[in-house]
């Protein structure tokens, strides 16, 4: 039976999270937007809730608590409600740590999530983005070869969140017609990490373009070993976090623009009195609502041990389309006041953007 209550616990780290978001975040994201970053002491303690390494067993560094993409979903989504590029960077660890602890060799597990899962926020992450129109996750031309028992990558990625200053990260790469994943140290010569990007939105986070040129990695740094790592759920993953921080950022272009619209009197009555604003609220808000609850379903289906392909690229593709419109709206409600830096609505509408053209930079 299908069943929306939330467990005493989810309500807690609800409720935490948005806590957190309330002190730290939401007064401070329109000048993190400005200025192109996100104070270090913010991610420190947003990284301090514990949310990326509580599914790694005690013995390498984390908590040792079940693994739960529906708790984790709910977590990026009050994120997102105070700033997409926050919610992106506090979790970008997850990245690189959720597929190694979830599916790396136990040397795998021994050797590199002690490295990460610390007290202090660690750089690491996952490049998969490549730089060409039509990209596709699953068709990619980032390739590794495999030569003398080493791997040999080749390829460039693009939007790599904090690759400037990972110490390591995961590479999603051709392996004889089939992706995989590899454990790159970046301080392999063959890395070579580019400038920032420059994008439409998503100002306060830092993502690079990263080349990588007769990269050689050891054989054992394939994720998985010589089996490799069940890839299909990695995008799964990532899919429904990108469907639960949509949830988040329309949400605030919602709230932000309901009460803007009851506030605003034009020709002696709110605004929100006139028709054609009042239906744009209602779509925003049952619209809404489709994007948490299909984020939900793939989470719920993921966090059942079962294949949520299609849950999970039905509600990314959903947030996408949806996304924009919410936000568009959100732009519409304020008027000119949507247009101008000084209302966050349109900074709601540029990251929306990333729901639709960005894969993989966050996971559940």
């Amino acid at each position: 039976m299908i069943n929306f209550s939330m467990s005493k616990q989810q309500e807690m780290i609800k409720k935490e999270v948005a806590k957190l978001v309330k002190d730290i975040v939401i007064d401070n994201a329109h000048d993190m937007d400005e200025n192109g970053e996100i104070p270090q002491e913010s991610i420190q303690k947003a990284w301090e809730l514990g949310v990326s390494v509580s599914m790694v067993p005690e013995e390498f560094g984390g908590y040792g608590m079940a693994d739960s993409p529906l708790e984790t979903s709910l977590v990026l989504e009050e994120l997102a409600f105070g700033e997409m590029a926050f919610a992106v960077a506090v979790t970008t660890p997850s990245l690189f740590i959720g597929p190694v602890a979830r599916m790396g060799t136990e040397e795998q597990k021994k050797k590199y999530l002690p490295l990460v899962c610390t007290e202090k926020y660690p750089y690491c992450t996952m490049a998969m983005n490549e730089p060409r129109f039509g990209f596709d996750a699953i068709s990619l031309k980032t390739a590794a070869e495999k030569k003398n028992g080493s791997y040999v990558i080749n390829g460039e990625k693009c939007f790599v969140p904090m690759a400037a200053k990972a110490s390591h990260m995961l590479v999603a790469a051709d392996l004889d017609g089939k992706p995989n994943l590899f454990i790159v140290n970046t301080d392999n010569p063959g890395v070579k990490v580019g400038d920032r990007e420059k994008t439409l939105g998503l100002y306060a986070l830092e993502m690079n373009r990263v080349v990588f040129e007769n990269c050689e990695i050891p054989a054992e740094d394939r994720l998985g070993g010589e089996e490799g790592c069940d890839y299909d759920s990695v995008l799964q993953r990532t899919r429904t976090a990108m469907a639960a921080i949509a949830a988040g950022v329309t949400n605030a272009s919602y709230q932000f623009a309901r009460e803007y619209a009851k506030t605003r009197v034009q020709f002696g009555e709110p605004i929100a009195h006139r028709q054609a604003v009042a239906f744009m609220l209602a779509e925003m808000a049952y619209e809404v609502d489709a994007i948490r609850l299909m984020a939900w379903k793939s989470a719920s289906a993921l966090e059942a041990g079962k294949d949520a392909k299609r849950q999970s690229y039905l509600a990314k593709m959903y947030a996408g389309e949806m996304g924009m419109k919410i936000c568009d709206y959100g732009v519409q409600v304020l008027g000119g006041h949507g247009y101008i830096r000084e209302y966050p609505v349109e900074r709601y509408y540029r990251n929306a953007r990333a729901f639709a053209n960005l894969e993989a930079i966050a996971t559940v």
